[in-house]
């Protein structure tokens, strides 16, 4: 449930997700942002936007209510090609199957209680798969034994925004636990814009004869009323639109639950240093489209298993060998209905309805080996085979439900239901790297790798018009990065900066036939600084800047595609910068929070112009065991939108909140 604030030096960064074991950020090849629990404690967030600005190169877009959409080195991701362009994971498990994605899915992890949070830019390596091609991010719940006793807090927010939160760690005989969980409901600062939520968590390890075994679960509840876009340029600054809400009728209700089980036994042989995880997770969804035509109501859910293998073990002489196998099941299904009356191309009834299983395979393995005194090199690869088996429950074709009726215009109806099939894809991505110590705390790391996604079920099912068979390629991202990393008591400084290219890109075409033949380049520097000062002062500092460019030509749907252009919600600066105070009693920050300009549209005719906000927290110390917290954010007062957009010939924002002051009391066990 976080960590209170430090006072000490920065001291050693240790991750887990780069390379799924514990170690030193000086030993990692590759990059990697952590926000660890005094960051998650203090920021306390009621959106994971609000964490998201603390790491270089990330910005989760806030919707509506618990509502995103997310960007790691990359533009934010709509329609075909954005669902499962992220890998997201809890404690190393993705909590998603692969194919299965929900844009939206952070507001199934309780991501208010993480420990820490690590942030993975760009493919991800050999270890991980389908999903990481932009980017990843794993959070890490608090584990037993680190955070004893009880943990309780209690905040008030405006707009009748009411959290509560309770954790507990401890012994029960041999068993090692921890637990916490929340419910938070708001009203919303936009009309009939409110939601309840509720999440938490289990952990139990438990040392045996044999080795160590441990085992989680892991559950959401979200009930939500949904505001939509607010409409016409500069809208979100009109103070009679910016709190109103277009879409009174919108909603979105949808549960989760991931459990899983570790062990990582003290075998001699072939299986020695192997770590393994089983895990079941199940989840629903229903929620009104409505921002398409006719306002269907989609209903969808999975149920799915797998089982993740992993074996670390040193050959030759300091060598490491990191490899294993991953295997997944998953069992989904997917209905959407309009209510209303049908109309031109938009049937009243149900739309689609179709079951999906899928089955995935992939063995992988990573090498480091040390060269010399100064230089560590690495190779890996990874062979993923994915199966999806489709079954229309409806009349195949883009007729009304009744499996006769046609809709007008001639072209028929908008939704087309394509005839039950199989689809295969397997991907190979390989991964070198390098790392060149300077001095114990300053080293350079290098990086050549290839991320992949496998088409989703939605591109390749949910059909529109005349396309009955959606020829889909798995997209690819060809990546190069070169950083430095320094680490000191009082400074933990990473620089990086990255090209890549993405072919096969899945988009949408003039005949609303959803096709895999666009090419994007992305290229950028990225700082992330943290700056620990003896006297109690602080600071931090995630900087961003990058373009994200199509790199082909294409009449589109909407507007033309043309080389060169900037792809649309592509901000080419990112960034947030902290100053505090922290001292044994108190503790406070100032932080600005930096969204540069973009544009909306993918012939860059139109642009939102970007903003800054500032927001101050404070905590202090009452006693050993109680502390009260205020936040209050967007300080200034400004007028700004969360998200821009442009469509159907009008501009369209998500309005962002005004100035907002939060309270907090906490109790933590001495």
């Amino acid at each position: 449930m976080g960590a209170e604030p430090r006072t000490e030096g920065l001291g050693d960064e240790i991750v887990v997700t780069a390379g799924k074991d514990d170690r030193s950020s000086l030993e990692l090849i590759g990059n990697t942002a952590k926000i660890p629990g005094e960051r998650v404690f203090v920021v306390n967030h009621q959106h994971v936007y609000e964490l998201g600005t603390q790491a270089a190169g990330t910005w989760i877009s806030r919707g509506s209510g618990q509502e995103h959409l997310t960007a790691i080195r990359s533009p934010v991701l709509t329609g075909p090609g954005a669902c499962g362009a992220f890998l997201m994971l809890e404690d190393g498990i993705p909590i998603r199957p692969t194919g299965f994605c929900n844009v939206n899915q952070l507001f199934e992890v309780p991501t208010e209680l993480a420990q820490s949070v690590e942030v993975l830019r760009g493919p991800a390596n050999a270890l991980y798969g389908s999903n990481g091609l932009h980017g990843t991010i794993n959070f890490l719940m608090p584990v037993p034994r680190t955070m004893p006793g009880w943990n309780i807090n209690g905040e008030i927010g405006p707009d009748e925004f009411y959290r509560g939160k309770l954790g507990w760690g401890g012994s029960l005989g041999k068993n090692d636990m921890t637990f916490g969980v929340l419910a938070d409901t708001y009203d919303g600062w936009r009309d009939d814009s409110g939601y309840k939520q509720q999440k938490g968590f289990f952990r139990l390890d438990r040392t045996l004869k044999s080795g160590e075994f441990g085992m989680g679960f892991s559950a959401s509840n979200l009930d939500q009323e949904t505001a939509g876009f607010i409409e016409g340029k500069d809208a979100y600054r009109d103070p009679a639109l910016r709190t109103t809400n277009p879409n009174p009728e919108a909603f979105r209700k949808a549960d989760s639950q991931r459990f899983f089980v570790r062990l990582t036994p003290d075998w001699e042989g072939a299986l020695s240093g192997s770590d393994f995880r089983v895990y079941l997770r199940r989840s629903e969804m229903d929620f009104l489209m409505h921002f398409l035509p006719g306002q269907p109501l989609e209903e969808n859910g999975q149920t799915s298993g797998g089982l993740i293998w992993t074996v670390h073990r040193n050959v030759w002489t300091d060598s490491s060998l990191t490899a294993g196998l991953d295997l997944e099941y998953m069992d989904g299904f997917l209905k959407q209905t309009q209510e209303s009356p049908g109309f031109g191309p938009f049937p009243q009834g149900k739309q689609y309805d179709y079951d999906v299983t899928s089955v995935m395979a992939a063995p992988y393995g990573q090498l480091e080996i040390p060269v010399g005194d100064a230089w560590h090199v690495m190779f890996g690869a990874r062979l993923e085979y994915l199966r999806y088996d489709y079954d229309n429950n409806m009349v195949d074709g883009n007729t009304l439900d009744d499996g006769v009726t046609t809709c007008s215009p001639p072209s028929g109806c908008r939704y087309n239901r394509p005839a039950d099939r199989s689809d295969d894809f397997l991907n190979l991505a390989p991964n070198i790297g390098a790392l060149y110590s300077i001095n114990q705390s300053t080293v350079l790391f290098t990086t050549l790798s290839r991320g992949f996604r496998a088409p989703q079920a939605t591109e390749l099912y949910r059909l529109q018009a005349n396309q009955n068979v959606a020829d889909l390629q798995s997209e690819t991202i060809d990546s190069f990065e070169f950083g430095v990393r320094w680490q000191t008591q009082q400074f933990r400084v990473e620089g990086t900066t990255f090209a890549m290219k993405k072919d096969n890109v899945i988009f949408q075409d003039a005949n609303r036939f959803n096709i895999s033949d666009g090419k994007t380049k992305h290229w950028g520097v990225e700082l992330q600084l943290d700056a620990q000062a003896k006297m109690g002062i602080y600071g931090g500092l995630a900087a961003t800047y990058a373009r994200h460019t199509y790199a082909f030509d294409r009449a589109s749907v909407s507007d033309p595609i043309q080389s060169g252009d900037d792809v649309d919600t592509a901000p080419r600066t990112l960034g947030s910068l902290r100053f505090g105070y922290n001292v044994p009693r108190w503790q406070t920050e100032l932080e600005w929070v930096h969204n540069g300009g973009y544009y909306l549209d993918a012939a860059n005719d139109h642009e939102y112009g970007g903003h800054n906000l500032l927001n101050l927290r404070a905590v202090w110390r009452v006693r050993e065991a109680w502390s009260l917290a205020l936040r209050l954010n967007n300080l200034t007062d400004k007028w700004y939108a969360d998200r821009a957009d442009f469509a159907f010939g009008e501009y369209r924002y998500f309005p962002g909140r005004g100035r907002e002051l939060f309270f907090q009391v906490a109790y933590q066990t001495p």
